[in-house]
């Protein structure tokens, strides 16, 4: 039966709510997992002939009220109900033109001002493009990048290096598909996308739950094979310049065992600056 992205997003998140959590009687054994199609159609106060339809694809203007009915049975976050939105066609994507990304000169500037602390930029489909050399320096080179989705599912180092590589990864891939519903047709979103497809048993299936969040973790813990396991905390901002860019800035609190090995990590750097110049 053909689909829509709306179709399938419904589908994905209909499957992770169970009965209980939404307080539906439970009366024998149920075939499919999460709620069936007609109690969402109940429960969101419209048929279940309409509700089925918007599954199948075959109809593709819901109208706000509905989406907003199913946002709440579905117990959507606001980030989740935003990407709701986008893939019905309600929120227009932001278009993005296939050109290469540049990084801002004075940004560039400022990652340099920073010795002591990590600080990346991402392009749009989390593209590295540009970084200090503290932050080159903690993810090691980027052995699958420069790409942070590349590292985090084909770097056969990410599960030691991301001390919680299962949440991480999730947390990854949620803010992934947020830029995919606003640039559904962006060509990079779609390459990284068709990648990992091929490559990754486990993007596969955390892609196919269909969870959309725009909130990065605020706190990592690295396992570095130099310096040992870091705790860093994570900010993210939007470069304003360049729409769709972000810069990342990890950090340490001070005189913690992590400060102590950024400290070691960039004097390690360094030395290995100075022996490649020398």
């Amino acid at each position: 039966m053909p689909t829509t992205a709306l179709g399938e997003y419904l589908r994905a998140r209909r499957a992770q709510v169970t009965p209980e959590s939404a307080g539906v009687p439970v009366h024998g054994v149920r075939r499919v997992p999460g709620l069936r199609r007609e109690e969402v159609a109940t429960m969101a106060g419209m048929s279940v002939d309409y509700y089925i339809r918007l599954e199948q694809g075959r109809e593709r203007r819901p109208s706000a009220q509905v989406l907003d009915a199913l946002s709440q049975v579905l117990r959507l976050d606001d980030d989740a109900r935003q990407h709701l939105y986008q893939v019905a066609g309600l929120t227009p994507g932001t278009p993005r033109p296939p050109l290469p990304e540049r990084v801002d000169p004075e940004l560039l500037r400022l990652l340099d001002l920073w010795p002591d602390t990590p600080a990346l930029v991402l392009g749009r489909a989390y593209d590295v493009l540009a970084g200090n050399p503290l932050a080159y320096a903690l993810f090691d080179g980027f052995q699958q990048g420069p790409n942070l989705m590349m590292k985090v599912f084909l770097d056969p180092d990410a599960r030691t290096f991301y001390v919680d590589w299962e949440r991480v990864a999730r947390y990854t891939v949620a803010g992934f598909r947020v830029l995919h519903g606003r640039s559904p047709h962006d060509p990079r979103i779609a390459e990284v996308v068709a990648l990992l497809s091929r490559e990754s048993q486990d993007f596969v299936a955390m892609w196919d739950r269909h969870e959309a969040r725009t909130k990065r973790l605020e706190r990592k813990r690295f396992r570095h094979r130099e310096v040992g396991e870091l705790t860093l905390g994570i900010h993210a901002f939007d470069v304003r310049t360049a729409p769709g860019q972000e810069l990342i800035v990890y950090h340490a609190e001070p005189g913690s065992r992590a400060a102590e090995a950024l400290a070691l990590l960039g004097s390690l750097a360094a030395t290995r600056a100075s022996e490649q110049r020398g």
